[in-house]
């Protein structure tokens, strides 16, 4: 390590991209500021050296309230162009934009390659699976306006329900999904007629390039704001202002919980988040071990465990631990690393510089503390990256028992007694989802009886994961607020809000008389096909 292998041309870097511009208020406007070099893990050189990606506006608090201020304006007390349109019109935008981000696939594809070292197809898959997700948004909210073009009638008293925008919507979304998991929140915000300021994550920014002019030509001005710059300059000056109804965050609790702190009303606050996670395997003494062990390594290692759903700790029981560790150990050593474009490249550099070195130190405190490293290749250091360690013994007295690792080391916990790690979950700050690997029904039916009321999805005998987008993607505790699926995620963006109307022939023949002049976006049985 690290593999040097020639760069396919189609993969090149042949220019570097500086963005100097920033979209508000419908334009895209020229940046004259001070700038920060984006730069690339992955060496383009023989010898090592991180790669020039470009340049990103660093902007501060004028840009940020001046952004705001298009967002608040655009939104215009809910009397706005956006929030007051026809759901279809609304829609054929949605469409448009998305017509649009496709033609920049191949573009964004190989952004996400060289800024966040996902591998080729992870990252395709990842572009195809966002515009998956934005058609799936768009027929759900066809089918939400569907059942809402009617009248309902209890007690002598007419209502006719909607679902209407909340207002501004603050988005920020994460680096290790910087295209799928920013949408997943900035699409539906925008679908339900909310105004947004979006700031992409500190890594995955650039591929957000070849997307502004999309957004800056298929939405009103003001509906979609797109800033650059960190988090704590941008994010914290918007939030302090009072004017943002949701906050809209893939990330850490400690950010979401300092941005929410910064909010002058916070009770009023409405909160869509993902945050961080240490999902579990829990492998019983009847576990098939090699579906498990193939399931552990995409569990632990896919995008080198830089997801919130990876599997963070394998709680495996003694009956079968010597030969997990081994085989397990086995397998990670044998995995391929290399660049993303690489054929059948499991492991690739880590784009955050300082990784390696946050990895080494759990690792020297696991073995300080009596941990052993299992497998050959584990804590091998490059210029971009550190070998997957698989840990065993692991106590809760390590850091990375206790901390969520987001990377590539992996803590075994071996138990006896299935309580065991039932209470650890029960102690723990997070609960998003675990794997379950047995095949007794006897023993797992009160083991999922359990997990089911502890975490928020429990998997059988399959890796932990987000998809498919359909299902309720949400946690416990610190993990997680609000639920994003396709289905729920439009409802997390908008409120119930209706008209309603005693039975008598004055309001009967008003809203005859409305429903026939059509000049309501509102009050409207229109039936989109």
């Amino acid at each position: 390590m690290p593999i040097k292998t020639a760069i396919p041309e189609e993969f090149q870097i042949t220019s570097e991209i500086h963005q100097k511009t920033y979209l508000v208020n419908g334009e895209l406007k020229e940046w004259k500021g001070n700038n920060t070099t984006v730069i690339s893990t992955i060496s383009s050189t023989e010898k090592y050296e991180h790669t020039v990606l470009g340049s990103i506006p660093d902007m501060g608090e004028a840009e940020a309230l001046e952004a705001l201020d298009a967002a608040v304006g655009a939104y215009d007390q809910g009397q706005g162009v956006w929030p007051t349109m026809k759901v279809k019109d609304r829609i054929e935008c949605m469409e448009s934009f998305v017509k649009k981000m496709e033609e920049k696939r191949e573009e964004v594809v190989k952004l996400l390659m060289w800024e966040i070292g996902k591998s080729l197809p992870d990252s395709q898959k990842e572009f195809d699976r966002t515009v998956e997700y934005i058609y799936d948004t768009i027929e759900d909210y066809k089918k939400l306006d569907r059942d809402s073009a009617k009248f309902q009638k209890h007690d002598g008293v007419y209502a006719h329900i909607r679902r209407g925008p909340l207002g501004v919507v603050l988005c920020l979304g994460p680096y290790n999904y910087p295209l799928n998991e920013t949408f997943a929140l900035l699409i539906p915000a925008i679908i339900m007629g909310n105004t947004t300021v979006f700031k992409p994550a500190k890594h995955g920014v650039l591929l957000i390039t070849p997307l502004l002019e999309a957004f800056q030509s298929s939405f009103p001005k003001g509906v979609v704001n797109i800033l650059f710059g960190r988090g704590r300059a941008v994010a914290a000056p918007i939030m302090k202002t009072g004017k943002v109804d949701v906050l809209a965050l893939i990330g850490n609790s400690k950010s979401a919980n300092a941005l929410q702190d910064q909010h002058p009303k916070s009770n009023r606050l409405r909160l869509v988040l993902g945050l961080e996670a240490k999902n579990p395997a829990i492998i019983l003494p009847d576990a098939d071990l090699d579906l498990t062990i193939n399931e552990c390594l995409a569990g632990t290692l896919s995008f080198n465990g830089q997801r919130c759903t990876a599997l963070k700790v394998v709680y495996v029981h003694e009956d079968v631990k010597d030969e997990f560790l081994k085989r397990f150990s086995e397998k990670v050593d044998a995995l391929k690393f290399g660049n993303p474009w690489d054929d059948g490249v499991k492991l690739t550099p880590l784009p955050e510089p300082g990784k390696p070195a946050y990895i080494q130190e759990l690792l020297d405190d696991a073995k300080a503390k009596g941990a052993k490293i299992k497998n050959k290749k584990g804590g091998k250091q490059s210029d971009n990256y550190i070998w997957p360690a698989v840990l065993h013994p692991v106590s809760k007295d390590m850091r990375v028992y206790e901390e969520e690792q987001f990377g590539p080391i992996i803590p075994v916990v071996s138990f006896k007694d299935i309580e065991e790690p039932l209470d650890d979950m029960a102690e723990s700050n997070y609960g998003q989802q675990v794997s379950l690997f047995g095949k007794d029904v006897y023993t797992l039916s009160p083991l999922i009886d359990s997990l089911a009321n502890l975490v928020c999805r429990v998997n059988l005998n399959s890796s932990c994961q987000r998809g498919p987008d359909v299902y309720p993607f949400t946690g416990r505790k610190d993990s997680a607020q609000s639920t994003l699926s396709v289905h729920d995620a439009l409802r997390s963006f908008s409120i119930r809000t209706f008209v309603a109307f005693k039975d008598n022939d004055l309001n009967n023949e008003t809203i005859e008389q409305l429903l026939e002049a059509k000049v309501s976006n509102f009050l409207s049985t229109d039936y989109i096909l």
